[in-house]
């Protein structure tokens, strides 16, 4: 039986911690027979995550960026060219809720780090990647926005999420023609090591696994899909 991804490159974004949902897509993503390089700030974190890779047998370019940066964006986007010819995929997974408080305790500090980190780094790692995908004639987008209303106490966070949403709809519209395909996971609560440790669940049955999102994600990124963009699916578990 074929691999879903049998010889796709994919480029992730956001694999460093370990138990998190990043390395999940991107071993999901390698066992169905992707080649991967896979990003996030901290060196250490990628390069570890590369070797875990490594050791299951997958093919990885280990590429440590700032993804709000265009200079380094554009530099590992270049490394992937260079050594894999191609980007087929780009699953933009970086990011995360680090500002936690009431809009009106918000410094433009905060707002402009959560945007910086949520939307501005997958639009350009999308701007970055479309002239390569619309000149080979195909390339797949996955963002990552969020599932159900949005919450207190997280103004920008929830505004970049909006966002993103609104960044799947247009490149979707503007890669139709160049069968580029572009949708979003919206991810419930998340089983992340980090998110058990912090809130301590005494029932995680109605969370969503990193699991469920890995797999959402290979989906989505597959000839099964070929017939999905400019959408948004949510992905909540049995946590509706």
């Amino acid at each position: 039986m074929a691999l879903a991804l049998e010889n796709k490159i994919a480029l992730v974004t956001g694999v460093s911690g370990e138990g998190q949902v990043g390395i999940a897509v991107a071993k999901a993503m390698a066992a169905e027979g992707a080649s991967l390089g896979i990003s996030a700030r901290n060196r250490s974190n990628v390069e570890a995550r590369a070797e875990e890779l490594r050791a299951d047998g997958a093919r990885v370019l280990a590429l440590p960026a700032d993804l709000t940066r265009e200079d380094e964006v554009n530099e590992i986007i270049n490394r992937m060219i260079q050594d894999y010819g191609r980007i087929d995929i780009l699953v933009n997974l970086a990011g995360g809720l680090s500002v936690y408080k009431p809009a009106e305790e918000h410094s433009t500090g905060d707002w402009q780090q959560e945007m910086s980190n949520n939307l501005f780094s997958a639009f350009l790692c999308s701007r970055a990647v479309f002239p390569k995908m619309r000149e080979a004639g195909s390339g797949v987008i996955i963002n990552f926005a969020r599932a159900g209303s949005p919450q207190a106490n997280m103004v920008a966070y929830n505004c970049a999420k909006a966002g993103i949403e609104a960044l799947t709809h247009t490149l979707a519209l503007e890669g139709r023609n160049a069968h580029i395909r572009v949708n979003a996971v919206a991810p419930g609560l998340v089983d992340t090591e980090s998110n058990v440790a912090a809130m301590k669940p005494k029932d995680l049955e109605r969370w969503t696994t990193r699991t469920d999102i890995a797999q959402t994600t290979v989906f989505l990124a597959s000839k099964a899909a070929a017939g999905i963009t400019g959408q948004t699916l949510a992905v909540t578990g049995w946590g509706i």
